[in-house]
């Protein structure tokens, strides 16, 4: 299995990998600072960086991997994701949504689940695997940290944002079509303080994979004084600030009425909006249409601040809400990025529905190209992450790297590989991984990680987890009750 003591020892000895003749490179053009297609051209790396990318490699080469039949592209980054819960709730939460709440499932039914920190180390591992093996090679953890966590994190072998959440209250239903706040402000300032020292911990961390981000959970749920707070720690530590903004119809109404303003423009009141900030989700601007709010300038104050937007279309279509639309975004000069939020992580799946989400909402099959998808999985991840050394094949990038099979059933016909991968053949063409140089995919499995081992005690947690449903439910109601099966049972 590879580790961390794998890596150093080819640090050390100048061990050299080298795809020879790859049949395509997406390869970076610094000149025109975009991705290209090349053909029949070496990649080579040592450490935990790229040495060389073009045709006709001359330097050594310790290991050499045949590339004729193989798309050599640079590992796909990941913005926002919930690895330590959403997996838990496969099964469960796939088609419920509070119809009175404007279908969205976050106040009725995902704080119903007790979740145990076995439950945690369960999840992580399955999300980790799917991670790896869709071409992820960093992840943003937004999480509730658990013991251990930063430990869990370095032995995926990802390159991980370690993102600890926080928050001045809660939110609650009573009666399934009227969300409340119960606020404790001290209480979100010990977890304010908490999640600074786990910061500290990541970026001391051994594991030079990690890195972190601050992220004051939701818009809605954070006093002013604790978000500007938050937001001052990440300028001083010149890190990313993310917070949940502009998710739910739910919370667009409550931003408004509490301030009048839009979320956004509440952001770029209080001083929160800027190049460091990532807006998760970002779907509810007043531009869209269910909004039917007067001015519609969030889009320009997004663009003009240099933020970003955290897309995760897969949760929101299960509920019928969507993004208006992906491309406007994009044409309103707004960077993109893109996030799993949901089970399965499966990054490509993400990039397909995003595709093909954003020309159904535009109505218009040439508006969201798989160029603007994939600069968003690759160079949009890294501006939000304020990295220009990964989510690229350039020589001094990060050697984060993925191999595609194009002989593959799947893949083929290969006209344009990308367009096959995440159109077609999804993960069953991703062959190998790389991150910081070290294989963690090899032959399409995740190498760090026990997959099927995570996947089978995930579902002894989820049968634990369910036991608590009546009881933390406003309306008392079974798991059956709360979501149904897709048939019902016989016996």
């Amino acid at each position: 299995m590879a580790n961390d003591l794998d890596r150093q020892s080819r640090e050390e000895n100048g061990a050299v990998t080298l795809v020879r003749k790859a049949r395509f490179v997406i390869a970076w053009d610094a000149e025109t600072e975009s991705h290209v297609y090349d053909r029949d051209a070496d990649v080579a790396f040592a450490g935990d960086r790229i040495l060389f990318v073009g045709p006709d490699y001359g330097g050594p080469a310790n290991r050499e991997i045949d590339g004729s039949d193989m798309l050599v592209m640079p590992g796909l980054i990941d913005i926002h994701s919930h690895p330590s819960e959403e997996p838990l709730n496969k099964g469960l939460w796939d088609e419920v949504g509070s119809p009175k709440l404007y279908n969205t499932s976050l106040y009725e039914y995902l704080p119903v689940l007790d979740r145990d920190l076995e439950g945690a180390r369960a999840a992580y591992g399955v999300a980790f695997a799917e991670l790896l093996q869709s071409g992820v090679t960093t992840l943003c953890d937004l999480s509730v940290p658990t013991e251990g966590w930063l430990d869990v994190l370095a032995s995926s072998g990802l390159r991980v944002v370690a993102a600890p959440m926080f928050r001045s209250g809660r939110w609650f239903t009573r009666n399934g079509h009227l969300v409340e706040y119960e606020f404790d402000e001290a209480a979100g300032r010990r977890a304010f303080d908490r999640a600074l020292a786990d910061i500290d911990a990541a970026l001391a961390h051994p594991s030079d994979r990690l890195s972190a981000m601050l992220v004051p959970a939701q818009i809605d749920t954070c006093t002013p004084e604790l978000l500007r707070d938050a937001y001052a720690e990440a300028e001083r530590r010149d890190i990313p600030f993310q917070t949940h903004a502009s998710q739910s119809l739910s919370e667009f109404h409550e931003m408004t009425r509490r301030h009048g303003m839009t979320p956004v423009e509440w952001m770029q009141d209080i001083g929160i909006l800027g190049r460091r900030t990532i807006v998760g989700h970002g779907i509810f601007l007043d531009h869209h249409p269910w909004t039917h709010w007067p001015d519609t300038d969030d889009l320009a104050r997004l663009a003009e601040a240099g933020a970003t937007v955290a897309h995760c279309p897969t949760v929101f279509a299960r509920r019928g809400i969507a993004l208006n639309h992906f491309g406007r975004y994009g044409k309103a000069g707004v960077n993109m990025g893109i996030g799993t939020d949901v089970y399965p992580h499966d990054m490509l799946d993400e990039m397909r529905l995003a595709a093909y989400l954003g020309r159904v909402v535009a109505g218009n099959a040439r508006d969201t190209t798989m160029a603007e998808i994939f600069n968003a999985a690759t160079i949009g991840g890294a501006h939000a992450l304020m990295r220009d050394d990964i989510g690229r094949l350039a020589p001094g990038a990060k050697a984060d790297i993925v191999l595609v099979d194009c002989a593959h059933p799947a893949m083929r016909p290969c006209r344009d590989p990308l367009r096959s991968l995440v159109y077609a053949a999804g993960d069953r063409g991703v062959r190998h991984v790389f991150v910081d140089g070290v294989q963690v995919v090899e032959d399409g499995r995740a190498i760090t990680v026990d997959y099927a081992a995570a996947a089978a005690a995930l579902e002894e947690a989820q049968a634990r987890a369910v036991e608590s449903v009546p009881r933390n439910d406003w309306a008392g109601r079974s798991i059956d009750e709360l979501a149904p099966t897709a048939f019902r049972w016989v016996r």
